[in-house]
């Protein structure tokens, strides 16, 4: 083995000790020894170790001592007990404590050696799940939600103050906004984040296999039933669940689901037995909930337990002064993902980002950024580098703003240079945030003079 395992093995009897440690070392295993547990906890503080071997009985400190303090300190480690004296009452008590298996002398090695393998092997998924997790949590920290727009501070306040409490959040906006990445942040930054967060895209399953899928179901409850299968509720038990597009449940699901909320306790398809839940429910939909309720497509009581904390995620229309700060933000991952040098936008071509109206929002910029990333072949995104429909028909760097041609019928000049203005204005608008003081600045103008202009052209702001 070139990566070797640390095995701490501990026995009172110096034959015993040695004979094992040398057997662990000859199988491939880095192994110590110590004569008693209070050796044992002196190395211990100086050397991590991923499996512990030790007798039960011990001079001074017990195995079973031993096993609570390794326990306290270090949880994933795996402590395996042996004992010449074997008796059913101490294997259940070490077994509470958190042993990772009980053999007793005179032991076969061999079998020792499957148990030590298992033991790594659960000592390695456990790292592995730790890794993953933190990698999450540095995934989905806010501050990997971009925006410093007032409307994403508004966000940002609100997330802050939800966290760490466990009432039930909607999520809404426009497709493409990113609410599935505020979701899982509220779960990674909470104190469900060890649990699982289970998300769920209730528009895109049928809706007679959605009731399945939520709340699970018993063997022959349906034709394909061929055995009990539990759904995302229990799955998430202890965590979170995410419904998303939740404007699309059938109205007979809505009933159930009401009363899941209401009773936090779910039932599978073809039972009446009953399971007790402890999970945090974050929806999100596109849709207008509160007019599907209007028109009587969606329950009134389900709206108001979904709705107890709104989160509301502005498109990305609405926050222009965001959208340099995006552009970057994804071409600085992209290129990092791809092992590609840091490229940088060109002024038009950033001026085209900032003048997009982005319909399918973050997730569009996202996908945009990394197409251009993988299909250009400089440092420099250059506007004729950006897919048509944003760079416009001449990608050699025309005005995003219409320029209409003179053609033989002729050309109103003064209504053609008022149409300019009215498109001029609003974009300077749009990257200005409204503000008009700012967007006076962006057209070299006194603020009087854009508000008599904007006047003038009858323009409704």
């Amino acid at each position: 083995m070139t990566n070797l395992s640390q095995i701490l093995v501990i026995d009172d009897e110096a034959a015993n000790r040695q004979a094992l440690t040398l057997l662990l070392t000859q199988a491939g295993y880095q192994a110590q020894s110590a004569g008693s547990a209070e050796e044992a906890l002196d190395i211990l503080g100086k050397t991590p170790f991923e499996i512990i071997i030790t007798d039960l009985f011990l001079p001074g400190l017990s195995g079973i001592d031993l096993l609570k303090r390794v326990k306290e300190e270090s949880p994933y480690t795996n402590v395996i007990l042996i004992t010449g004296h074997a008796s059913a009452e101490s294997a259940v008590e070490a077994m509470k404590e958190g042993a990772f298996d009980y053999v007793t002398k005179p032991f076969n090695f061999d079998k020792l050696k499957i148990i030590v393998a298992k033991a790594l092997e659960k000592s390695r998924l456990v790292a592995e799940n730790l890794y993953l997790r933190q990698q999450l949590r540095g995934k989905y920290k806010f501050g990997n939600i971009i925006g410093h727009s007032p409307a994403m501070q508004q966000v940002f306040t609100r997330l802050e103050k939800i966290v760490h409490t466990d009432s039930t959040i909607l999520i809404l906006g426009e497709s493409g906004t990113g609410k599935e990445l505020v979701a899982k942040a509220i779960h990674f930054n909470g104190h469900r984040r060890e649990k699982p967060f289970i998300a769920i895209n209730c528009g895109a399953i049928p809706a007679e296999l959605l009731e399945s899928e939520l709340f699970g179901h018993v063997r022959g409850s349906f034709t394909g039933a061929v055995a009990d299968k539990p759904g995302k509720f229990e799955v998430a038990n202890g965590g979170s669940i995410f419904l998303d597009e939740i404007g699309t449940m059938p109205a007979h699901l809505q009933m159930k689901l009401l009363r899941v909320l209401q009773e936090q306790e779910v039932e599978r398809v073809g039972t009446s037995r009953k399971i007790k839940l402890n999970v945090r429910v974050i929806s999100a939909t596109n849709s207008n909930l509160e007019e599907e309720v209007r028109k009587g497509s969606f329950r009134e009581d389900l709206y108001y337990r979904l709705n107890v904390i709104p989160i509301l995620l502005p498109p990305l229309r609405d926050r222009p002064e965001d959208i340099a700060l995006l552009a970057r933000h994804f071409l600085q991952s992209t290129c990092r993902e791809m092992n590609r040098p840091l490229m940088s936008l060109s002024p038009a071509a950033m001026r085209a980002l900032e003048t997009y109206e982005w319909p399918g929002n973050v997730r569009e910029m996202e996908n945009v950024i990394e197409r251009t990333v993988a299909l250009s072949e400089g440092e420099i995104i250059e506007l004729r580098d950006l897919p048509p429909d944003l760079a416009g028909n001449d990608a050699a760097g025309s005005s995003p703003i219409p320029y209409p041609r003179i053609t033989g019928d002729g050309l109103d000049m003064m209504r053609t240079i008022e149409q300019i203005e009215r498109e001029m204005i609003r974009e300077a608008l749009g990257l200005a945030g409204g503000i008009k003081a700012r967007a006076a600045t962006l057209l070299r103008l006194n603020r009087t003079t854009l508000v008599e202009k904007i006047k003038r052209l009858g323009m409704e702001l």
